[in-house]
């Protein structure tokens, strides 16, 4: 299977907050949360890995392409881009067709739960599997309506419901055309193009995970820390 990282964004919210290296090199149990999840994702098998990182940050930069040299799989698209959306639309042009897994790179998940999701994801025959969480830590939470087979009807803003987004998506070429017309329409945000492939009738289906974290907050590596330890 394909992997990629969305780690294009800047950051900022951590570098308010104090924290001097740039998101994707954030160490959690001593550990680059990007070096992570490459080191989980070759775990998975992973036929290729593809990352995009945005072009402000020379320390990322030099920090994949060192560890090109040494990783045949490693795949560095330097490009700026203005959502997350986007960002899979430029890694879309240089993925292969079949199934892949797509994660944001703050996206922080117990790694025995991982593999159980890709390994459900691989036997899968829906359109893709969106992995969620029921543990709600976020700002703005994306809300997962499920039926009673836990396939996805709807993305969510403001209405609660039992699970939200765990910032890891199982996809495969299907969800290409749905990526293109979300660029052509000038929509924005991944929780948009999450709502085209509802509406172009992709089937999806929900994957529970027990927790899943995001470090958007200087007080969120320390939570982090915390919950991979147990």
């Amino acid at each position: 299977m394909t992997f990629a990282i969305l780690a294009a964004g800047e950051g900022s919210r951590l570098a308010q907050e104090g924290v001097e290296l740039p998101k994707p090199l954030v160490k959690i149990q001593g550990e680059a949360m990007i070096d992570r999840l490459i080191r989980i994702f070759h775990d998975c098998e992973a036929e290729a890995i593809h990352i995009i990182t945005n072009n402000l940050t020379p320390l990322i930069q030099n920090h994949l392409r060192h560890q090109q040299e040494a990783d045949p799989k490693l795949h560095l698209m330097v490009k700026t881009t203005p959502s997350s959306m986007h960002s899979f639309y430029e890694l879309r042009q240089v993925m292969n067709k079949g199934k892949f897994c797509m994660t944001t790179v703050d996206t922080i998940f117990r790694e025995e739960e991982f593999k159980q999701y890709i390994a459900a994801w691989e036997a899968s025959s829906d359109d893709g599997m969106m992995a969620v969480t029921d543990y709600i830590d976020d700002e703005k939470p994306l809300y997962i309506a499920t039926d009673s087979d836990l396939r996805i009807t709807a993305f969510l803003d403001s209405d609660p419901q039992r699970y939200i987004s765990g910032g890891i998506y199982g996809l495969d070429e299907r969800s290409f055309p749905v990526i293109d017309k979300c660029i052509s329409e000038g929509q924005s945000r991944m929780r948009n193009f999450q709502r085209q492939l509802v509406k172009d009738g992709l089937q999806l289906r929900a994957y529970p995970f027990s927790k899943i974290l995001d470090v958007d907050h200087a007080s969120d590596i320390e939570k982090a820390e915390t919950f991979l330890k147990k």
